[in-house]
């Protein structure tokens, strides 16, 4: 969770302007609000008629026995009902529209402003927490801009009014009646005090078990391998309960409250009746002002109670904006410069200049860099874990900023050219492939999604994918699994090697590329790598001799500095650390490709016989 995330609630006066900043993004469907709202005014307004009506019926078409008195009140209080249904319908589309479209604007707002933060924010937030904003938070605020304020609206003028009418019709009654109201309201002031808190906690529990049920689908395969599936299950239920006891809290608070608002206005009730009747008796007051008077008083106890639910509400939709506020408000650690500049097309030559980089500004992982790649060479990059070698390759395509020292393309400082023009220019496959849940098309054509069938086939024979995709059921149209996951480690890297060939890039940077696949495939792959990598500018973090070999230059790191930089001969007489990588690392697996080359051969030479043998 981010500090953000466990960061202490705002006070009441933070909460107002959440609400205003909330009920901001109505602003451009003002139009649909306004009809919504409009309607609000006309509905009360008949309603506010209806107990005029149903006092006539009573004194004169019932009491007076006026029979035309009574038909004609009679239909005018169905034709009002049947208006009020007509103009209720138009009301709530209105509002769910306006709200609706609330809700998408944020989502896509909340969408852009993840994908443009930088790879930091991403490595200190986790992606569940996110979800759980995205979706749950942005509903609450759809909600509150939608049949939320239409309710307190629709209780504010029903209340307001109906103290007016029933102070009119009879002081003192009124004066009974309305002494529950400065109750309700402290009700549900305290209510609300008691209840925010909670809410924001349910909210960060909800994030965190999303997050942490996210992580367990994704890593499944990690979970059953270890069986830790009893272990996993158990961790969850820890987290369920803690939410199921805070849910629990907050539906006994409210089970207090709803119950307690419920009594109050029916003892209110039958005071009005006690009273009413009395007066009734007494002639003060017909039977049919009586049924008016206890009318408008039933009538008002539903706003009365929305208001007593919908007033804390707001608190609820206030911690729910502030989540996603967070969010909104987050300043992306790579910014884009306001005077940056197209790109143009490169040659591809790079340069690390006095290059210095901390992540979240603690221990330094880089420190003074300098290298130059010229444009077209091979720069192989070697080194201990956590010597810096992702660290470099990340801060090209500039998913990070630099904390001194600067990274130039073409002697373009990359701060100063726009993000776009930079990263279209440089192919990337990272250590770990990540395909989307797509067609095999669809994610290789994800770097040029107008690339033409013919480009997409030539990507993949030449990164050794064509043949095993023309074996699957649908071939290019096939879908892969979320994550790739219906393929093998080796055809996900190829499928990725090809995305990036197709993309065509200037400057090609490989993450351990080739770390999933087998020794056979390796050797047609680095085949098809050595005739592609021709003119670009290629970074490559690899474990395998046979990359290492081919690199112009190879840059040995440690603790976050070049120690040592050369050809393969030339490290192996001068660097004692390259020594020590090539003994522990390269040499073995150098030894392992030539056994299994060797196999590979007498396996073919023996068939050769064979069929020889058989032929004679």
């Amino acid at each position: 969770m981010s500090s953000n995330d466990t960061a202490t609630p705002p006070q009441p006066v933070a909460d107002s302007k959440t609400i205003l900043r909330i009920f901001g993004y109505l602003r451009p469907h003002w139009k649909l609000a306004l009809g919504g709202y409009v309607l609000v005014f006309v509905i009360n307004a008949l309603t506010m008629v209806n107990p005029q009506i149903i006092q006539r019926i009573v004194d004169r078409g019932i009491g007076n026995q006026e029979l035309d008195v009574l038909s004609w009140m009679v239909v005018l209080l169905l034709g009002l009902t049947v208006l009020q249904g007509i103009l209720s319908y138009f009301q709530g589309k209105w509002i769910e529209q306006a709200s609706q479209n609330v809700a998408y604007d944020l989502r896509n707002q909340i969408y852009k402003k993840v994908t443009s933060l930088s790879f930091s924010y991403h490595d200190r937030n986790e992606a569940g927490q996110l979800l759980s904003r995205v979706m749950q938070d942005v509903e609450r605020l759809r909600f509150l801009n939608g049949r939320a304020t239409m309710r307190l609206v629709e209780g504010a003028i029903m209340l307001i009014v109906t103290v007016i009418i029933v102070t009119v019709m009879n002081p003192r009654l009124a004066l009974l009646s309305l002494l529950s109201m400065p109750v309700l309201l402290v009700q549900a002031t305290r209510y609300s005090a008691k209840m925010r808190p909670v809410w924001r906690a349910l909210r960060d529990r909800i994030s965190e078990m999303t997050s942490w049920v996210e992580q367990n689908l994704r890593g499944a395969r990690i979970v059953k391998g270890f069986a830790q599936e009893s272990a996993e299950i158990e961790r969850f239920k820890a987290q369920n309960d803690t939410w199921f006891a805070m849910a629990s809290e907050s539906a006994r608070v409210r089970a207090i409250n709803d119950p307690l608002v419920v009594l109050i206005t029916n003892i209110v009730t039958i005071f009005i009746i006690w009273y009413g009747g009395r007066l009734v008796v007494q002639g003060g007051l017909t039977i049919g002002a009586l049924v008016a008077f206890n009318t408008y008083m039933v009538q008002l106890a539903g706003p009365v109670r929305t208001l007593g639910r919908m007033i804390p509400f707001l608190t609820e939709a206030a911690a729910s904006g502030e989540r996603i506020f967070e969010i909104l408000d987050t300043e992306s650690e790579v910014k884009e410069s306001p005077n940056a500049i197209e790109l143009p097309p490169i040659e591809g030559h790079v340069r690390f200049e006095k290059v210095t980089f901390a992540y979240f500004g603690r221990r330094t992982v880089l420190d003074r860099i300098d290298l130059e790649a010229q444009s077209g060479e091979i720069i192989a990059l070697l080194g201990t874990t956590g010597s810096g070698k992702s660290t470099i390759i990340n801060l090209i395509p500039r998913f990070y900023d630099v904390a001194g020292g600067r990274v130039t393309v073409d002697g373009y400082d990359i701060r100063d050219v726009t993000l776009n023009s930079l990263r279209d220019q440089i192919g990337i496959v990272l250590q770990e492939t990540t395909l989307f849940a797509a067609s095999v098309r669809e994610n290789i054509a994800f770097g040029r999604p107008g690339a033409n069938e013919e480009e997409v086939i030539e990507a993949a024979k030449a990164a050794q994918a064509h043949d095993f995709i023309m074996e699957m059921p649908d071939g290019y149209a096939t879908r892969v699994g979320e994550r790739g996951s219906t393929l093998s480690g080796g055809q996900k890297q190829r499928i990725a090697i090809a995305r990036a060939l197709l993309k065509d890039p200037r400057i090609l940077i490989l993450d351990d590329a080739m770390s999933s696949v087998d020794t056979e495939t390796e050797r047609l792959i680095q085949k098809a790598l050595e005739r592609l990598m021709q003119g670009r500018t290629s970074f490559v973090i690899a474990q395998r001799l046979s990359t290492v070999r081919m690199a112009d230059q190879i840059l040995v790191l440690d603790k976050g500095r070049v120690v040592a930089r050369g050809t393969h001969d030339e490290l192996l007489r001068t660097s004692g650390l390259y020594g020590e990588i090539y003994e522990r690392q390269l040499r073995p697996r150098e030894v392992q490709e030539l056994l299994v080359l060797r196999q590979q051969a007498l396996k073919a030479s023996s068939e050769t016989v064979g069929a020889a043998i058989s032929r004679a």
